[in-house]
């Protein structure tokens, strides 16, 4: 049976990835800081992390870890980096002296910049504006060089606006569809002018099971999501309707100077689709019910 170590377990992403790769049978080993995870582990404790995952002895990693707020990284730049990049690190030296059959790590859309050529391809030039972009974009040189040097088979994921049921209540989509059951205001940073591809994450969890088995994966960079664009506020509308809601908008200012510039991205999801056979099996507007659902349920107990 395949044994999979998820890094960053106890967050949205990683409890997420735990329940749907049990849903479809694989052996599941989580590992986090925080309470919770089978495995409680600081990936900057590089012995730690190699001694428990020697242990562990997976089949696969998929790396998940990571200081994953822009506004964190901007507060704490430290914290950032050695997460973001020497638990990186920490976690490709565990996967090497182990052989994993197989390392997916989770970089993120944001390396390409707030304007990049759309739809985004893999070969678009990174453009990183924030220190969580920079980190990624790090992180994924270190990926790559484990690959090329040592023979790591990795799996490099470029993710859009994830969202779902385990997702933080700050989110912006989460902060949404609550104001919307609370008959709230809904606050758009930067008049909500930033575009992108928003998608549930069982879509996220679909693609890295596809690249946990194809040999045609390993070395890939691959972006993640749905092909489709969409402003925070034509999202702020869809809830809005979706929850029958009487909630107003207010525009707000932009969080940081770095997000002032209105960020338009989203993917071509065209290598994705033909490397891995991959297809959006969430859309947006399923997936917006699911969490409105969740919401509903959390609200009223």
């Amino acid at each position: 049976m395949d044994r999979v170590l998820i890094t960053g377990s106890q967050g949205f992403i990683g409890r997420s990835m735990m329940e749907y790769l049990e849903r479809k049978g694989y052996e599941v080993v989580g590992l986090d800081v925080g309470e919770g995870a089978g495995l409680r582990i600081n990936i900057l404790d590089s012995d730690a992390l190699i001694a428990a995952t020697k242990d562990a002895k997976p089949s696969h990693i998929i790396h998940l870890a990571a200081v994953s707020s822009p506004p964190a990284c901007r507060e704490d730049p430290q914290s950032c980096l050695k997460t973001n990049v020497l638990g990186t690190i920490n976690a490709l030296e565990a996967a090497r002296l182990i052989g994993v059959e197989r390392f997916i790590f989770l970089s993120s859309a944001n390396v390409y910049g707030p304007r990049p050529a759309t739809p985004v391809t893999e070969e678009c030039p990174l453009a990183p504006r924030a220190l969580y972009d920079h980190s990624k974009v790090i992180a994924e040189k270190c990926v790559e060089a484990y690959n090329r040097l040592y023979g790591l088979p990795t799996v490099v994921f470029r993710s859009w606006k994830v969202f779902g049921e385990f997702d933080s209540r700050n989110s912006a989509i989460s902060r949404f569809i609550r104001a919307c059951l609370e008959g709230g205001e809904i606050v758009l940073f930067n008049g909500g002018r930033d575009v992108t591809d928003p998608f549930h994450v069982e879509n996220l969890c679909y693609a890295s099971e596809l690249a946990l088995h194809s040999d045609d994966a390993v070395g890939q960079t691959f972006n993640v999501g749905t092909g489709n664009a969409i402003s925070i506020k034509q999202l702020a509308v869809i809830i809005k309707n979706l929850t029958s809601s009487s909630a107003t908008l207010r525009e707000a200012p932009p969080r940081s100077p770095e997000e002032a510039e209105p960020m338009v991205s989203y993917p071509s999801i065209e290598k994705i689709s033909r490397v891995l056979k991959y297809r959006p099996v969430v859309g947006l507007e399923e997936g917006l019910k699911r969490l409105i659902t969740h919401w509903k349920t959390v609200l009223s107990s």
